[in-house]
């Protein structure tokens, strides 16, 4: 193998993303983590082609770096490691916040390229023990490219993208993903631990069913990763929530009147809006 991916952080979605890429093009695989237990752990389940907890040794001879830490974990090895990048080489990210990220990538020398990088994949679970090579089947892969990126290292994620099963690659900017997020997905979390605070959720079992338990199965989430991921994007997170606090004071309003043609018509508006995303169509993307 005459080039290197070196992958930064064997959690859930990096595990899953050396298990995924290997054998890609002419790449050799590389993991790199701190823990002992997690290198081993990756070194007998074969995640990646080798693993190593140096990343000093590696990221001076790595094409492509793909970090896969928590978001201040990404900005610290940003900061340490910015002038060890290879010259020429890609740096890029899986985490659910870009603003933030591509700021801290400004820190980068001008020959090292970084696009933003967010696999719209994961599970409740964390740790290398839950990651699988067909994490990222189906999902939408979002790059936040900076300006300067070059066409040859998008084409390369493109492909990237197409050899670990994604559905699409979506390009945005850092704004306007964040934004997104903070609906599509952060919004959800909120709504899951907060169904979860309430008291009758230790009263319920027996009588929950599938809607329920679609709703809450995210609030079993990583503690340390999703503070991060909420304090970080907390302007957009914040204006998803007053618009979701509106529209469910507008539902309690309307229960309360017992207005029961108000209610219906309400019902059959969101209805239709959710039959409307589900269209296929070229002008309807879903960010699941």
């Amino acid at each position: 193998m005459s080039k290197t991916i070196a992958v930064i952080g064997l959690g859930l979605i990096g595990g899953s993303m050396a298990l995924a890429l290997k054998g890609f093009e002419d790449f050799e695989i590389v993991g790199v983590d701190v823990s002992e237990p997690t290198l081993r752990f990756a070194a007998e389940h074969g995640v990646g082609d080798r693993v190593t907890a140096e990343a000093g040794e590696v990221i001076p001879q790595a094409d492509v770096t793909i970090l896969c830490l928590h978001p201040r974990g990404i900005t610290r090895f940003l900061e340490e490691y910015k002038n060890q990048f290879k010259p020429g080489s890609l740096v890029t990210d899986v985490c659910g916040i870009k603003t933030a990220i591509m700021e801290a990538a400004a820190v980068l020398p001008p020959e090292v390229d970084f696009i933003g990088c967010h696999p719209m994949a994961g599970t409740e679970f964390s740790g290398i023990e839950h990651a699988f090579g067909e994490m990222f089947q189906k999902s939408h892969l979002i790059l936040t490219p900076r300006e300067t990126s070059t066409q040859e290292h998008i084409a390369l994620m493109e492909r990237l993208a197409d050899y670990i099963g994604c559905k699409d690659v979506v390009r945005t900017t850092p704004e306007e993903h964040d934004a997104i997020l903070a609906y599509t997905s952060q919004m959800m979390h909120i709504i899951a631990v907060s169904v979860c605070d309430d008291p009758m959720l230790f009263t319920c079992k027996g009588f929950e069913g599938s809607s329920f338990r679609g709703c809450t199965r995210v609030a079993a989430l990583d503690v340390g990763l999703w503070t991060q991921l909420f304090s970080m994007n907390s302007p957009a997170l914040l204006t998803a929530l007053d618009r979701l606090e509106e529209n469910l004071h507008a539902y309690r309003e309307a229960i309360a009147s017992g207005d029961t043609r108000l209610l219906s018509e309400k019902l059959a508006f969101s209805a239709g809006r959710k039959r409307k995303m589900n269209l296929e169509g070229p002008d309807l993307l879903s960010l699941d």
